[in-house]
């Protein structure tokens, strides 16, 4: 998967519900199920440039969310300080409150 589609199903992720729902339908099959914008245009029946327009413009819709508001990047961080705090301790109790944490982190994504 292009460093592109692993940063659009994060984006999706945390911000795919703010989109409407065919901007959703269609990003989640081009950027999870991974079709092309020919199988896309078949399945949703429209055309191949509606397609690829509805990803570009989810695409920046996404961007503009994530420069916004910046859930991507802060969860990010946060699960690198939790895995700096587990390499400073053999405290069993810390590793499991620190599993905790990122079991919570990990609930809340679109497609879990």
């Amino acid at each position: 998967m292009s460093d592109d589609k692993f940063v659009m199903n994060s984006l999706l992720d945390f911000y795919g519900t703010l989109l409407t729902e065919k901007q959703l339908e269609i990003c989640t099959y081009y950027y999870c199920e991974d079709l092309s914008l020919q199988e896309i245009s078949e399945i949703m029946n429209v055309s191949r440039a509606a397609v690829y327009d509805t990803v570009r413009r989810s695409r920046d819709e996404l961007m503009k969310y994530e420069e916004k508001l910046g859930l991507v990047k802060n969860y990010e961080l946060r699960i690198k300080l939790y895995d700096k705090i587990k390499l400073l301790t053999d405290d069993q109790r810390i590793h499991d409150l620190l599993d905790q944490c990122l079991n919570t982190e990990s609930e809340g994504g679109l497609y879990e």
